[in-house]
């Protein structure tokens, strides 16, 4: 989990992108054992690569447009059931499903690629943009398209195996619930991108969510909840990282869910 605005505080790297001239960059691929890169120029002169309109931008939040090549242009031999890894440059990783990426109608996925010439605006004041490249959505409503599946500042594309494949570490017990089970799938949604949990997860953004304590453990009563839905609200904290989870991008179904899910790991903590 993460804010939009409040990650790039401390991020020596991405200073550059705030000098004029220094934002051409290059963006990797790397899919079915090969990789390959693409230029902003290359990018931005691609045969498909046109203007868009993206309403309520998540990490503008207002209308933005964009010179943008549909994601599926790019995603060579990537199959709908395949899944992907969108790395950004602070480390922050979303695990993305395929079929939404390749779709052409409902949800649609484009690459916006920020123009040296034209530049986006800052995020915040002090802060860069969205850019060099940024995963940006018409219609996310139509596939559940979350906040954490519209990642910025980012520098690489992975074709990878499904989250469970890769780190069993994060797995429910066989006998788990339902519910539990779909907590984990909310987990995986919308906490993986910034969070380990048991040392497994590719983020390097967030703390671990089990080691050494689970957020279960440590938070009484209804305060878990109540900190996700509003971290600051429990902690008013400038440097806070943690974005709200409102009950448009997380039900309370979902809550509750999740929260079976991290109190059911606290019974099989582990760490790579």
């Amino acid at each position: 989990m993460r804010t939009t605005l409040q990650r790039l505080a401390h991020l020596p790297l991405l200073a550059a992108l705030l000098t004029p001239g220094a934002w051409a960059a290059e963006l990797k691929l790397e899919l079915s054992g090969s990789s390959r890169s693409w230029s902003t120029e290359q990018l931005l002169t691609h045969p498909q690569a046109q203007q868009v309109e993206i309403p309520g931008d998540v990490s503008y939040k207002r209308t933005m447009h964009y010179r943008a090549v549909p994601l599926a242009a790019l995603l060579e031999g990537v199959q709908p059931g395949d899944h992907l890894q969108a790395v950004a440059l602070d480390g922050f990783a979303a695990e993305l499903p395929a079929a939404p990426l390749l779709s052409t109608q409902g949800a649609r996925a484009w690459l916006a690629v920020e123009d040296p010439a034209q530049p986006w605006p800052r995020l915040s004041k002090n802060k860069p943009s969205a850019g060099p490249f940024y995963l940006v959505w018409q219609q996310p409503e139509a596939a559940q398209i979350g906040p954490e599946q519209w990642p910025f500042q980012v520098s690489t594309f992975r074709l990878l195996a499904p989250v469970a494949q890769r780190f069993p570490a994060l797995l429910p017990a066989a006998d788990a619930s339902a519910e539990v089970q779909a907590g984990f799938a909310v987990f995986q949604k919308n906490c993986l991108a910034c969070h380990r949990l048991n040392g497994a997860g590719d983020s390097h953004f967030g703390p671990d969510l089990n080691i050494p304590h689970n957020p279960t453990e440590y938070f009484a009563g209804d305060f878990l909840q109540q900190y996700i839905r509003d971290p600051q609200s429990l902690r008013k904290w400038p440097q806070g990282r943690m974005p709200e989870f409102s009950g448009a991008v997380l039900s309370d179904r979902e809550l509750g869910e999740l929260i079976g899910y991290l109190g059911h790991m606290v019974k099989h903590k582990s760490s790579r």
